[in-house]
């Protein structure tokens, strides 16, 4: 059975967020036009909300009302009707010369208030930075004479200009009590479901329609958190697996094998960030950590810089200077090499790998002529933290937001991850070289193919991921 089409007309004044809210409500950030110029959008544009196949709701975005006061006093001129016929002045002014063809007076509050007559519902947007003046009073007033449920709609109540109370205590002075607060660019999940309740309480009719978009909404939030882990649990495991072969001499072949893996782990940190933003209906380059700009010659945040460490509060192992103490091990182990080469290659393998592992000690112990150079359990804690802050970023990223997300290094410890030992998949990926698909210089080829271990250790590791992602309940 097919659920009633609920209608809705967004109106407002003129650059208050009404396409905004649109591009919010519908996911789809190339909806209409947003611009801090006035009177942006000049024609009606429509859209659709869908459960699953099915169109559940019209929505009408509408040009801004610019002249309420002039259109009362037009409209109250009309000495036709009492109070209990305000709807049928409306229609005689729509029909009047005033309100059509390209010289009508008040042609742009003629299409808004036309959406509003053919509608179920009008969501009224305001500007909460705004100050309480007539004009809005007009504008509400003219939008009551259409006769048609109107929602007050308080936008960018998240600003600390925001007038908030102000708004509130007017609204309901008029008689408006079913009040939602939407902030388009930093919204929640909760004010998004308050939006369509409130149209609930004025739409008996549309109950089940309501509550089928309520719903939708829930599931396609869960789908993402579960999309988001997995795309994250993808990366840490190529991560965890990745190595690098490299000769022990000269020296400087050992630096080139470090350098190759930490350039390609950036790039794959960029590439899931990519999968990220594109999963989410975000454009990738709204992401800054994506283009990860040079700074005086050194990567902003790089995984590889002991400063973005120091600022996560991540031990990184002990870094280089533990890395000389495994060059003496190693130059005892190698039998022969120059104490500067050993503690030169331990520098390399303590900032990269982490002092005291034990991944590290057994390759110690088979080293003949080569070692394998992996990334440290630190950065993948970077990794993790970078990528999950990410993705709750964008659960609460607003489809009108016109700044970049900014990913400081300084990202939030993950239960399960920081100060313990790393999660069970990625100790497993640490014995699997052949299980990272990051292209490198070794024998065994990138991951390709469909091995069972490595697609049950990503499954567990997603699983946890999505814990990390919404900690205080389940995802």
């Amino acid at each position: 059975m097919s659920l009633p089409v609920l209608r809705i007309a967004v109106v407002g004044h003129t650059n208050t967020g009404k396409t905004s809210l649109l591009r919010t409500l519908t996911r789809d950030a190339r909806f209409g036009e947003v611009s801090d110029r006035p009177g942006t959008t000049q024609h009606v544009e429509g859209t659709q909300l869908l459960v699953g196949d099915e169109p559940v709701a019209e929505l009408y975005d509408t040009p801004g009302l610019e002249d309420s006061m002039g259109l009362m006093e037009l409209i109250e001129a009309d000495g036709q009707g009492g109070r209990t016929r305000r709807a049928e002045r409306i229609d005689r002014f729509l029909e009047s010369a005033e309100a059509r063809g390209s010289g009508g007076r008040f042609m742009q509050e003629a299409k808004a208030l036309r959406q509003v007559r053919q509608r179920d519902v009008a969501l009224y947007v305001i500007d909460a930075r705004e100050p309480v003046l007539g004009k809005y009073r007009d504008e509400l007033e003219l939008l009551s004479y259409c006769g048609r449920p109107i929602v007050p709609v308080l936008n960018f109540v998240a600003s600390d200009a925001s007038r908030e109370s102000a708004w509130r205590e007017a609204l309901r002075k008029l008689g408006l009590h079913a009040i939602a607060a939407f902030d388009t660019v930093a919204v929640d999940e909760a004010s998004e479901r308050h939006l369509y309740e409130k149209m609930g309480t004025l739409l008996d009719e549309f109950r089940a329609t309501i509550d089928a978009l309520v719903e939708d909404r829930q599931r396609r939030r869960r789908e993402l958190i579960v999309a988001g882990a997995r795309i994250i649990a993808e990366l840490l495991v190529d991560a965890a697996a990745a190595a690098v072969h490299a000769p022990v001499e000269p020296a400087d072949a050992l630096r080139q094998a470090a350098a190759r893996l930490q350039d390609q782990l950036r790039d794959r940190e960029r590439a899931c960030q990519r999968q990220l933003m594109e999963r989410f209906d975000f454009a990738a380059d709204d992401c800054r950590a994506v283009a990860a700009p040079l700074e005086a010659g050194r990567w902003q945040h790089d995984l590889f810089n002991e400063e973005t460490l120091r600022q996560a509060g991540v031990r990184g192992g002990g870094g280089a200077g533990a890395g000389a103490a495994i060059g003496l091990g190693l130059d005892v182990a190698l039998g022969g090499l120059s104490l500067g080469a050993g503690t030169a290659i331990g520098a390399i393998l303590g900032a990269t790998f982490g002092a005291g592992s034990t991944r590290l000690r057994q390759l110690i112990d088979r080293v003949r002529g080569k070692v394998e150079v992996r990334c440290a359990d630190a950065t993948l804690d970077i990794l993790a933290r970078r990528q999950v802050e990410l993705v709750q970023k964008l659960l609460h990223r607003g489809h009108a937001a016109q700044t970049p997300v900014d990913l400081p290094a300084s990202a939030s410890a993950l239960t399960g991850m920081t100060g313990r030992r790393l999660p069970r998949p990625l100790r497993q990926a640490r014995e699997h070289p052949g299980w990272s698909g990051i292209e490198l210089d070794r024998d065994d080829p990138p991951w390709r193919g469909s091995d069972t271990r490595r697609r049950a250790a990503v499954d567990a590791l997603a699983r946890a991921v999505e814990r990390w992602i919404v900690p205080t309940q389940s995802a």
